[in-house]
């Protein structure tokens, strides 16, 4: 199992220690470094950045929101982040939400799965650099009875096959994730759930497609702390929870609040949503269970860290994406190198 390092959202006052901290990755052996956007940075600035100052690590979009980007200017992105890099460029796709795709991009939620399936289609298309033509419900290159004619990508890319990631947490688009992707990410994962509510729902997307799961990058991504009161380390991550489980979404549209009731937490969930919605974050934080913690973060020693990569390694997780906590650039860093110590402690380096 390989170690990634997601960085999250750039701009939040910890600019010069994320790139620290991705330099200390790739000096570690970190396997990618992603970097996510919202309404806020964009992730590919943040990926040529360091990109440019690095020198062995993957760079990844964690995520591109489709709502954002046509999908030939994300081939001409990826193309070119993938020649920049040397060839280290992952491109990781998703939806994003109802809020931000209507609210900040003005562009209509709807039928996600289908809008998915055929954004990837014309990246594929044209990252073969062949002439660019598509008819789709969503798309259509070139637009009829005018004067655009079909063009081909001019950037030639480092390689010919960029790896394609999709962020899925639903039943229906992991299963597609497994149709039509290289690799999945996934929040909250739980690795005595990941089975039941990702994985076979992937492996039927890949069995559709005729494929095994040979060659598939299942990628987790979870919060990391090292220390000996697991309680207190749990308790970081309440606000973080609860925003993703109680206000991330609408009441009728939050992928995560579905997510953890698959997971068992439906009374849970019900009561971190209406705590959230109705503004009572604090009590939203404090009505999030501490097992639902444990089970979605790396949280202890680094003897119990391991152990716990252990259990995600064995449930089929083939890269372990950290996301390492701290206040100061110190401790993000000791949390960083507690990763490395954990996965060779695991045996699985």
């Amino acid at each position: 199992m390989r170690l990634g390092i997601n960085l999250g959202y750039w701009g939040a006052g910890m600019d010069g220690d994320n790139l620290a901290v991705a330099q200390e990755a790739d000096r570690l052996g970190y396997d990618v470094c992603w970097a996510a956007e919202a309404y806020g940075s964009d992730a590919a600035t943040v990926l040529s950045w360091v990109a440019a100052q690095t020198e062995n690590i993957d760079v990844g979009s964690a995520i591109f929101q489709i709502p954002a980007r046509t999908p030939a200017m994300t081939a001409m992105t990826a193309a070119t982040l993938d020649s920049l890099s040397g060839g280290r460029f992952r491109l990781g796709l998703g939806v994003s939400g109802p809020q931000v795709s209507e609210g900040w991009y003005g562009v209509k939620f709807d039928k996600p799965l289908a809008r998915t399936r055929e954004y990837v289609e014309i990246i594929r298309k044209a990252m073969t650099r062949e002439r660019l033509s598509y008819e789709g419900e969503h798309w259509t290159l070139p637009l009829p009875d005018g004067p655009g004619k079909p063009l081909k990508l001019t950037v030639h890319p480092q390689r010919e096959h960029i790896p394609l990631y999709i962020a899925a947490i639903g039943p229906k688009n992991l299963e597609q994730t497994g149709e039509i992707a290289d690799g999945a990410l996934l929040i909250f994962p739980s690795a005595e759930h990941i089975e039941d509510t990702a994985l076979r729902h992937i492996r039927a997307g890949r069995e559709k497609a005729g494929k095994t799961m040979d060659g598939f990058d299942v990628c987790p991504t979870l919060p990391l702390a090292v220390g000996d009161d697991v309680a207190a380390l749990a308790d970081m991550f309440r606000p973080y929870t609860a925003l993703y489980v109680g206000g991330m979404g609408s009441r009728k549209q939050n992928f995560y609040n579905q997510l953890a009731q698959r997971m068992g937490y439906e009374k849970e969930a019900a009561e971190i949503q209406d705590k959230y919605l109705s503004g009572d974050k604090t009590g939203a934080a404090a009505a999030v269970p501490h097992r639902l913690i444990d089970q979605t973060a790396l949280l202890g020693s680094v003897e119990r860290i391991a152990e716990r990569m252990q259990a995600y390694a064995e449930a089929g997780v083939t890269t372990l994406t950290l996301a390492p906590a701290g206040f100061t650039l110190d401790e993000r860093i000791t949390a960083l190198r507690a990763g490395t110590d954990a996965l060779e402690r695991a045996g699985l380096a």
